[in-house]
């Protein structure tokens, strides 16, 4: 039984991450803002899995936050067996015409919360020779995305950033995985009002199959894994075609 903790949790992939884990009984730690969800999902949980499951609420987007994490982590005197940095959002559109506030809290968010954690729970894994890590990507790793700009960037870090640490960690017993979902039906689009453009309008994977999908790569110590056949395609594509076709496709899936 592991001790597995999973970044925001109350919605989509996190949420469907927290069932999948408990149902294969392990503990959870549950990190996310909204305390009442956190709660009520920690009550549901623990009533139908039987397990233990704590919860940290905080802003991910706040200085210092991986540090209280890992304080509150210490003084419950658990140990992070698996690590699942999945907490995420999005700004859309023009560079010129988004918010530098959200963008900013994006990179903390996407970047700097999901390294420190990495580096605060890797050396207690090597240490016990037992540990996994799942860095949660996207689809736009793989390209340059028009209208959606600083989000692929921060995805393109985290996918450079999982494959070289997979490279470093052979041979500790600790893997590192990047599962890079595409479009996926959850409050995620809502949030970043793209629930209307092209590309949540055709192969939208269920929050569930792409925990699954992830899981699984996971369980198998899997260096990257891309979720469903159409985001394989997709990119497959990105790496045949030239960025002069890529980009103005990737712009277009943004138009209502």
């Amino acid at each position: 039984m592991d001790t597995v903790l999973i970044t925001g949790t109350t919605s989509g992939i996190g949420a469907a991450f927290a069932e999948k884990f408990a149902r294969e009984g392990n503990n959870l730690i549950l990190v996310s803002r909204n305390a009442d969800k956190l709660r009520r999902q920690q009550a549901d949980l623990q009533s139908r899995y039987h397990v233990s499951i704590e919860y940290i609420s905080c802003d991910l987007a706040e200085d210092g936050v991986a540090e209280l994490i890992t304080e509150k982590i210490r003084q419950l005197g658990l140990l992070v067996d698996v690590l699942i940095n999945n907490a995420g959002f999005n700004e859309v559109g023009y560079f010129t015409d988004t918010h530098l506030s959200k963008e900013l809290n994006m990179i903390q968010v996407h970047i700097k919360v999901l390294t420190s954690l990495t580096k605060l729970f890797l050396p207690g894994m090597i240490d016990r020779g037992h540990g996994r890590i799942l860095n949660v990507g996207s689809t736009g790793a793989y390209m340059p995305c028009p209208c959606d700009t600083v989000y692929a960037a921060t995805k393109a870090y985290v996918l450079s950033f999982s494959n070289g640490l997979y490279q470093e960690l052979k041979g500790t017993g600790v893997t590192v995985t990047c599962l890079c979902p595409g479009a996926t039906q959850t409050l995620f689009a809502s949030k970043a009002n793209i629930d209307n453009t092209l590309l949540f309008k055709f192969f939208v994977m269920q929050p569930e199959d792409v925990a699954s999908i992830g899981y699984k790569s996971l369980m198998k110590g899997k260096r990257t894994t891309t979720a469903g056949l159409y985001n394989k395609l997709l990119v497959l594509s990105s790496k045949l075609l030239p960025i002069s076709i890529i980009n103005p496709i990737a712009q277009w899936m943004f138009k209502e």
